[in-house]
């Protein structure tokens, strides 16, 4: 049985996701306009929103449901 390889985030996830999407948007911007800079654009909204519903899902007001 293999062993699973585990290490500590020194980033947290808002953080690397934030920087993903500007690094996405940065690609998008050097990219013609067509698909692929669609598809940068888009991964790179995601990201956003993954940032920003981890930062949600972290903050101290969030209550649990009853």
């Amino acid at each position: 049985m293999q062993r699973r390889r585990r290490f500590t985030q020194t980033v947290f996830l808002e953080e690397r996701l934030a920087e993903e999407a500007k690094r996405l948007r940065e690609e998008a911007r050097s990219l013609p306009p067509g698909p692929l800079q669609d598809d940068a654009l888009r991964k790179a909204r995601q990201a956003e929103t993954g940032s920003h519903m981890s930062q949600w899902l972290r903050s101290p007001g969030l209550q649990p449901p009853d």
